[in-house]
């Protein structure tokens, strides 16, 4: 009997051997790092150039065309009863051989594999090569063999089982990588071992109770095994019997503290420890963290449809989400301190749901680790997307997927919701599938039987949903707006953003606006001369459809499209973060609409794109806009014709106050005002008719409507940007310094709309404390941050680093 010993596999090497290769690395062997891929590996070797700069990525389909081996040795020697090799994660079409046989041949990026090599391998030195098949060949063979079904992407990524967006998208490159992207390693073992632990944590009273499934494999048939449950000082045990693999165990914690998305109350997590036991020796172990929570589904019929709202812990929670992508194109190099970085930047946006995209990855151990710490909810998709699958040849495929990760997910308290499929529902309905089709499967059985059945045999404590967008009333169109979760995506793609001021919603899962990354990431990625929004790097890495022409129809109704590229690139960037506010307060304040998620937080790589943080990990002005939108308490003005305050309410609490109302000129003139006294149940929203005397503009270009309470501030402009009388060159600065933090005041006799302090543009790690400030006349404001360098007063108020609208309208 002896205890499973696990080896790291990190000593590789790789090469080219079969492809469009350079002849350059014709018999050249790379070091290569695991986890890694083969790009970062000949990146690392000043073999291949930086895709992420200028136009590096076209000049690089060859990787993706090329076949790729990867060598090492192990020691191993007699001793244990098995030896088995186990890769975390094989990206994708992979053929595994020890001493020169094939142990294993693997076509699935998103799955653990554990080989037994127990009959090849020898005493001493062991030789073990992994060799993966160029996917752009493989993705198109295996499109003709399965037979052609529908997808958004000129490459099939719909064929085989890797991340979506390693073939690009309409925000990522195209950068079809090879490799082993997560660890891999050597264990041997006697006796048996854990294959799984599944624990499920649910609450009976004060008493939290976790079910527990634990399945082992058996070297020893006839050995009587024990399992031992812990939490602190509760415990429970289980015998496995010979000839047996599975017990099933409750362990009961009282008085268990309940876990609480954040903002709500206190994230407490419990250590779940599993000990496999011969004869009262530990031979395996596994350890979980549990929380313990409810969560809850509503759906019921009301007088908008049918509601779609998520309860945790029987609390309504107003979802105000981001999606989430891969945070690198490279998946691997996302570390556990980038991870909470990124989370930490969510929350800054006041986020408290993240939805983890179907066409990325099952996002780590780290990310949801951390979610559970920070009290981020999180909804992952299953990896389907866009595209039209097959069922029955990838069925398998689909399943054990499905089964591994769900159980690796699944004790995670964070993880509140599971969802089959990332628009396909909508595509096969709307985007022409049907007749392509001509009668092949397409992926229906995969998101209404098998992964509703996984999730209720393994998680039955996490929520289902079939798809994104998805409408339960299965007569309904998907993108139903009077029930389940809808996708706005005519807005941007056709529509002007004052649309959103019409929509209705009862959960909107995805909606956004595009805008270019910071002005720092733009520079150091790109290095046109001249830098312009055409220029050819700029163009490489804008990956949206029109693009650029949607940047600038979108952009004219609200400001004058400027030529110069820092004003261009700042008009976009705030017309962006405009957008989102009034798509995000919209919502917010539509009784029945229960949450937003936006696309999207986070980017993979430097790029114009939807995101709030870019993909240097700078973030945007977006980012304070939603901020601002995300308030626990919002004032907003809405309404078609008739302006109403809106207050929105997400907290526990009521929310009593006296808001004071006023119509006032730029200049600070007062010109009406009326006082509202509001009572505002908690989780309720309250709209108040404002009367004509506030509301009606007698000269909409310099008049505005402001709401003023200890909560906060909203205004109402009756005019557009570009038609208002807003004045540049009225802002005061004052800048202090104290060792490395600034402070820069702001003061203005006039209105001054949206002030940001574009700091990275003096130091790239510099962030601010607030963007998007706007000073009402006679009003001040202070902007902080931090900076190592040492940064002058003229640095800081120069006209391309302190930005606002007023600059980009002044019609004075």
């Amino acid at each position: 009997m002896s205890a499973v010993r696990s080896v790291r596999l990190d000593t590789w090497t790789v090469r080219a051997v079969g492809g469009p290769y350079p002849q350059s690395l014709a018999h050249v062997t790379v070091p290569a790092t695991v986890p890694g891929s083969v790009h970062t590996d000949l990146m690392a070797a000043g073999l291949l150039a930086d895709p992420y700069l200028d136009e590096n990525e076209k000049q690089q389909s060859w990787v993706g065309l090329t076949d790729w081996v990867y060598d090492a040795r192990f020691d191993w020697q007699p001793g244990a009863d098995r030896a088995e090799l186990v890769f975390e994660g094989l990206d994708t079409i992979a053929t595994v051989l020890v001493n020169g046989v094939v142990v294993a041949q693997t076509r699935n990026m998103h799955r653990r594999y554990r080989i037994d090599v127990s009959a090849v391998v020898r005493p001493g030195p062991n030789d073990l090569q992994v060799r993966f098949a160029a996917p752009i060949p493989a993705a198109d063979l295996a499109s003709v063999e399965l037979g052609y079904r529908p997808h958004v992407n000129h490459h099939p990524y719909n064929a085989i089982r890797k991340m979506a967006c390693s073939f690009g998208w309409d925000w990522g490159p195209d950068l079809a990588t090879s490799g082993m992207w997560k660890p891999a390693s050597l264990q041997t073992w006697s006796t048996a071992r854990i294959v799984t632990s599944r624990p499920v944590a649910a609450l009976e009273g004060s008493t939290g109770v976790v079910d527990l499934v634990v399945e082992v494999d058996r070297a020893d048939a006839n050995a009587e095994l024990e399992v031992l449950v812990s939490s602190g000082m509760a415990t429970a045990t289980a015998i496995v019997a010979s000839g047996s693999s599975r017990a099933v165990l409750r362990l009961e914690i009282p008085a268990v503290a309940r876990w609480w998305p954040a903002g709500l109350g206190d994230q407490t997590l419990y250590d779940i420890v599993v000990s496999l036991r011969v004869a009262g020796d530990e031979i395996d172990s596994r350890t979980h963290r549990v929380g313990f929570r409810s969560v809850r589904l509503e759906q019921d019929e009301d007088d908008f449809g049918r509601s779609f709202r998520i309860l945790v812990n029987e609390t309504p929670i107003s979802v105000r989400g981001a999606n989430w992508i891969p945070d690198d194109a490279f998946p691997h190099r996302v570390d556990r301190e980038r991870y909470r970085h990124r989370l930490e930047q969510a929350l800054f946006g006041r986020i408290n749901l993240l939805r983890v995209w179907g066409g990325g990855i099952y996002e780590s151990e780290d990310f949801y680790d951390l979610c559970d710490e920070m009290g981020i909810l999180t909804w992952q998709d299953f990896l389907t997307t866009c595209a039209a699958y097959a069922e029955d040849e990838l069925w398998s495929e689909f399943e054990a997927e499905a089964r591994d990760n769900v159980t690796r997910l699944a004790p995670h308290p964070s993880l509140i919701m599971l969802n089959g499929t990332n628009e396909s529902i909508w595509g096969h309905e709307d985007w022409r599938w049907k007749p392509r089709l001509d009668g092949r499967t397409w992926g229906y059985r995969l998101y209404h039987e098998l992964f509703p059945q996984i999730v209720a045999e393994l998680a039955p404590h996490v929520l289902y949903t079939p798809g994104s967008p998805f409408s339960p009333d299965g007569s309904a169109h998907p993108n139903d707006p009077a029930q389940g979760t809808v996708h706005v995506w005519d807005v941007w793609n056709e529509l002007d953003y004052t649309a959103y001021r019409s929509k209705t919603a009862r959960f909107v899962s995805e909606f956004g606006w595009q805008a270019p990354p910071t002005m720092s990431t733009l520079t150091e990625s790109i290095h046109d001369r001249p830098l312009t929004p055409e220029s050819p790097g700029m163009l490489l890495h804008q990956k949206a459809l029109d693009g650029n022409v949607k940047l600038i129809d979108g952009l004219a109704p609200h400001l004058r499209v400027p030529d110069e590229i820092g004003d261009w690139h700042w008009a976009t960037s705030l017309n962006q973060a405009a957008a989102i506010t009034v798509g995000i307060e919209r919502f917010r304040a539509l009784p029945e609409c229960a949450g937003t998620v936006v696309w999207q937080l986070n980017d993979c790589w430097p790029v114009t794109s939807w995101a709030a943080v870019d993909g240097y990990g700078r973030p945007k002005p977006l980012l304070y806009a939603m901020r601002h939108a995300h308030a626990n308490r919002l004032l907003t003005f809405q309404g078609a014709g008739e302006l109403h305050l809106v207050a929105v309410n997400d907290t526990s609490t009521p929310w009593n106050e006296t808001v004071t109302l006023s119509r006032r000129r730029f200049d600070g003139e007062e010109l009406a005002s009326a006082v509202v006294e509001l009572s505002v149940a908690a989780f309720s929203k309250l709209w108040v008719p404002l009367d004509e005397e506030v509301a009606v503009a007698e000269d909409s270009a310099g008049e505005y409507v402001r709401a003023r309470s200890e909560e906060g501030t909203a205004r109402w402009f009756f005019a557009e940007y570009r038609d208002s009388d807003l004045r540049a060159g009225t802002l005061k600065t004052e800048m202090q310094r104290v060792g490395d933090r600034y402070r820069l005041t702001l003061r203005s006799e006039h209105l001054v709309r949206d002030v940001c302090l574009l700091v990275d543009q003096v130091d790239p790690d510099a962030v601010a404390s607030d963007m998007l400030v706007t000073l009402d006349p006679g009003a001040s404001a202070t902007i902080e941050f931090t900076s190592a360098r040492d940064i002058s007063y003229e640095q800081l108020t120069a006209s391309s680093v302190l930005r606002s609208a007023n600059d980009l309208v002044d019609r004075s």
